[in-house]
């Protein structure tokens, strides 16, 4: 890892910077790019700077995490990394600026070097939710027409939290803003959530490569893993699901300030059934996964049909889970 020197354009160690670049891993020379990328971190900019970018695009991202156990082979911070990382490259593509990514939510494994803020299958929120609207009513303060809340942490009350504040805020702010893990935008393409399998550690592999070490996790069943063997991921993977989520992200991005009421009101539509039927599926009595049991099949193409606007579509398929 590269020495870290704070300042606007050289804070970045090398994945890191990688990450901002475009580049799987190694942090592009200048000689081998027409231009640096341009800066889309909230927290780099001037007034001027922002009042610029606005302008020409006024959605504004909101990556979310937590610090959690990732496995033996990964760092605690994946969460909020890999949304971050994404949500960067969506903006440098489609327009708009990345807040700071958010450390917290519902939930984490019973493991070391994991913090719970609000406990783990409880809807019933008490310090997540009420930041996610403060957020969300200072955003639209300044001047932001459109939200893209993008989680990397996925429990289900996680998922429904963010999910039904978008959903709320939407309503009551009268800008469009989305809630949803990232994997959602990328079922089409495999990627059916995990935790520190295949999937995140994929994109790990892709995003911060100097993250991953995969000799640390010894023979299966590993600690704190859950999903397809991590040992099958590879850069490649990771650069393949990145290509999908941000191609999906930058679009929004680029086209949601700009919905009339009437697309709102679809959007809304359909992120409003989605969520009902995750809060309502258990009926308070089963498990609160209930309503993801066929949610890799019948959402599949979730992410595309919001990218395409297709919102009808999401609300059939809702009735199917």
């Amino acid at each position: 890892m590269t020495t870290r020197r704070f300042g606007r354009r050289t804070f970045l160690g090398s994945a890191a910077a990688a990450a901002m670049a475009g580049s799987p891993g190694v942090a592009e020379q200048p000689s081998q790019r027409d231009e640096t990328p341009s800066e889309v971190r909230l927290e780099f900019l001037r007034p001027a700077e922002i009042e610029a970018a606005r302008s020409k695009c006024a959605t504004l991202f909101q990556p979310l995490g937590t610090i959690e156990w990732h496995g033996l082979h990964s760092v605690v911070g994946v969460d909020a990394l890999k949304a971050h990382a994404l949500c960067i490259r969506a903006a440098q593509r489609g327009g708009g600026l990345v807040a700071p990514p958010l450390y917290g939510g519902v939930g984490g494994l019973s493991e070391p070097h994991t913090f719970i803020m609000d406990p783990e299958d409880s809807v019933f929120s008490h310090l997540f939710r009420p930041w996610l609207e403060q957020l969300c009513r200072e955003m639209a303060r300044d001047g932001f027409k459109a939200i893209i809340i993008l989680t990397g942490h996925y429990g289900a009350a996680q998922q429904i939290v963010v999910r039904e504040t978008a959903v709320r805020m939407s309503r009551a702010l009268g800008i469009p803003v989305l809630g949803t893990p990232e994997y959602f935008l990328a079922l089409d393409a495999g990627y059916t959530g995990d935790h520190a399998a295949w999937g995140e550690t994929a994109l790990m592999m892709y995003l911060y490569p100097d993250t991953v070490d995969l000799s640390r996790l010894g023979e299966p069943p590993y600690r704190g893993v859950h999903g397809r063997d991590p040992k099958e991921a590879s850069a490649g993977d990771g650069k393949r699901l990145t290509e999908t989520i941000v191609s999906r992200l930058a679009t929004l991005a680029a086209r949601m300030p700009a919905w009339d009421q009437a697309t709102l009101d679809r959007f809304i539509d359909a992120e409003a059934a989605l969520v009902a039927r995750q809060l309502a599926a258990p009926r308070g009595k089963g498990p609160i996964w209930k309503a993801w049991q066929n949610a890799s099949r019948v959402m599949r193409d979730y992410g595309k049909h919001l990218a395409e606007e297709h919102f009808e579509r999401i609300k059939t398929a809702v009735a199917d889970l």
